[in-house]
C-alpha cells in the first residue's frame, strides 16, 4: 500500500483553495461533529488568512480537545541515554560527522542518576531518547537501559511508564522492545516530501526513506499498539506535512485499525554545528504553528498531540488553547544533562523553555489546566484501539480528569512549593465542585487516599 501520495498532495494544494468563510465555517462545523476531516478540507483551513476566520479555528480545536480529554495536560521529561549516531542529517547536532559534539554513552549507574534527578522532581513519566547507534551494535543496550529506568525507586515514587524513541528496527526487535514493557513506540519521518528528506539525510541507515516510514507497520505487527509520529517542521512546507501526517494516519487505520496515539510537532531549533538549523529551509511563524496545532486538532481529533521545551513558554502557552495535550518539562536533550548542569556540547537541539517542571506545573495550573501525572491507561491496557475506543465515545475524559487530579495532588503534597501548593489546591477544589454524579464520588474517593498517604491511584 502507498502511505504517502505526493501528487495528490502537491495537487491539492496547488488547487483552488478558496478560504469562503461560508465554506470555512461549513468545515468546522464538520470538524465539531468529532469525524475528523479529509485532505482537501485539512488544505482548505491551512490556507486560512483571515485574522477573525483563524481565530474560528482556534476555538473550535480547543472545544474538540476539552469535549475529548478535558482540561488535562500529561507532563512527561525526555531522558537521553547516548548522543551517538550512525547517521548524516543535516538539521541535527547528533549527526555522525559532527567533530565539536561531545559523545557519551550512559553507563547504568549514569541512567539510575538521571532517573533518580526527574523522580526527585516530581516526573513520572519519560520519554527515553538516544542517537541512532548502540554500543557494539547490541540492540541489548536500548533494553537493559529500560529495566533500569523501571528499577529506579526514592522515597517519593518512580517513573511508572517508559516511552521511548530510537531508531527504525525490525519485528523481532520490535518484540523485544514490547517484552520491555513500553509505553508508546514514538518516531519522526522528519519530512514526508521525499526529495526533502533525501537532501537533508545524507547518509546512514535513516537515508532509507521507505525503511523509515514502514517502522510503525513493523511495530504493530510486532504488538505495540500504541505508536507516535511527527515531523520536523521548517523543513518543508508545513501544509505538504500536515497533509502528510493526515494521510500516515489514516493509512495506519486502514491497515491496522488504530491510528497513531500521538502525533508531535517540533519546529527546526538551533543545533549545535547545523547551519541548516539557524536557517531552516521553510521557516514556520508562530501563527503558522499555532495553526498547525488546531488544524491538526480538527483533523485527527482524538489523537494525543505532543509540545516539546523547544518552544518559549508564551507560545507552549497558548498552545494550551489550541488541542496540545502533553508537555515535556524541565527537559535536558543531553545524555547525562540533569545529573550533570554543567555538561555543555552534548545536546541535541537548543531548548526555548529553561523553567524548571514546578515553574511549568504552576503555569499550566494558573492558565486553567490540570498537571497531570497519570500513567493509568498503559497500566489498565486501555491502549491502541481499546483507548480509541473510549476517546470516540467521549467517555476516556472521565477517567482523564479523576486520575489527573489525584496525580496532580500527589505532585502537591510530595514536591509542591506553598505557592504553587496553593495554586493547585484551588484548581482542584473548582474541579472538583464542577464535577456531578459518580466522577465527582469517584475523585473525591482518590483525593481523600493521596492525603492519607497512599500513592499511585488511579481508574
Amino acid at each position: 500500500m502507498q502511505i504517502i501520495n505526493e501528487n495528490k498532495i502537491e495537487s491539492i494544494l496547488s488547487g483552488n483553495l478558496s478560504a469562503d468563510p461560508i465554506r470555512v465555517r461549513e468545515i468546522l462545523a464538520k470538524a465539531l461533529e468529532f469525524g475528523g476531516l479529509d485532505l482537501e478540507e485539512v488544505a482548505c483551513l491551512s490556507s486560512v488568512q483571515n485574522k477573525d476566520l483563524i481565530q474560528e479555528i482556534f476555538a473550535a480545536a480547543k472545544k474538540i480537545k476539552n469535549e475529548i480529554y478535558g482540561r488535562r495536560v500529561v507532563l512527561f521529561a525526555p531522558i537521553y541515554i547516548s548522543n551517538f549516531c550512525k547517521n548524516e542529517c543535516l538539521y541535527c547536532a547528533f549527526r555522525s560527522t559532527n567533530k565539536n559534539l561531545k559523545r557519551r554513552f550512559l553507563e547504568t549507574g549514569q541512567i539510575k542518576k538521571e532517573v533518580e534527578y526527574l523522580v526527585g522532581q516530581g516526573h513520572k513519566r519519560a520519554l527515553m531518547v538516544l542517537g541512532e547507534s548502540y554500543p557494539n551494535d547490541d540492540f541489548q543496550y536500548a533494553l537493559d537501559a529500560i529495566k533500569t529506568i523501571y528499577e529506579v525507586k526514592t522515597e517519593h515514587g518512580e517513573i511508572r511508564r517508559v516511552n521511548v524513541n530510537l531508531a527504525p528496527t525490525s519485528v523481532e526487535e520490535f518484540k523485544r522492545l514490547k517484552d520491555a514493557g513500553i509505553g508508546t513506540y514514538q518516531l519522526f519521518q522528519e519530512t514526508y516530501h521525499r526529495k526533502t528528506y533525501n537532501q537533508v539525510h545524507v547518509s546512514g541507515k535513516k537515508a532509507d526513506y521507505d525503511w523509515r516510514i514502514t517502522v510503525f507497520d513493523r511495530a504493530i505487527q510486532a504488538g505495540i499498539d500504541d505508536v507516535g509520529f511527527g515531523v520536523l517542521f521548517g523543513l518543508s512546507d508545513w501544509r505538504f506535512e500536515v497533509l502528510s501526517l493526515l494521510e500516515h494516519a489514516n493509512y495506519l487505520q486502514e491497515r491496522f485499525g488504530v491510528g497513531p496515539h500521538t502525533i508531535s510537532v517540533p519546529r527546526i531549533w538551533p543545533a549545535l554545528g547545523s547551519k541548516l538549523a539557524s536557517n531552516p529551509p521553510d521557516n514556520v511563524s508562530d501563527i503558522d504553528f499555532c495553526k498547525i496545532i488546531a488544524v491538526l486538532r480538527l483533523s485527527v481529533p482524538y489523537t494525543g498531540i505532543i509540545l516539546s521545551t523547544r518552544e518559549s513558554p508564551a507560545v507552549r502557552r497558548e498552545a494550551l488553547n489550541l488541542g496540545v495535550s502533553q508537555i515535556s518539562a524541565g527537559s535536558r536533550t543531553d545524555p547525562g544533562g540533569y545529573g550533570d548542569s554543567k555538561l555543555t556540547n552534548a545536546s541535541q537541539f537548543s531548548l526555548g523553555d529553561h523553567r524548571s517542571l514546578e515553574e511549568v506545573v504552576r503555569d499550566v495550573a494558573e492558565s486553567g489546566y490540570i498537571p497531570s501525572f497519570c500513567t493509568a491507561c498503559y497500566r489498565r491496557g486501555r491502549t491502541g484501539g481499546e483507548f480509541m475506543k473510549l476517546a470516540k465515545n467521549c467517555k476516556i475524559k472521565k477517567m482523564c480528569a479523576p486520575n489527573a487530579l489525584a496525580t496532580f495532588a500527589e505532585y502537591l503534597n510530595d514536591y509542591a512549593s506553598p505557592e504553587t501548593q496553593a495554586v493547585g489546591e484551588k484548581l482542584i477544589q473548582f474541579e472538583v465542585a464542577s464535577m456531578v454524579g459518580e466522577e465527582r464520588k469517584l475523585t473525591e474517593a482518590l483525593l481523600v487516599k493521596i492525603e492519607s498517604g497512599k500513592r499511585d491511584v488511579f481508574v
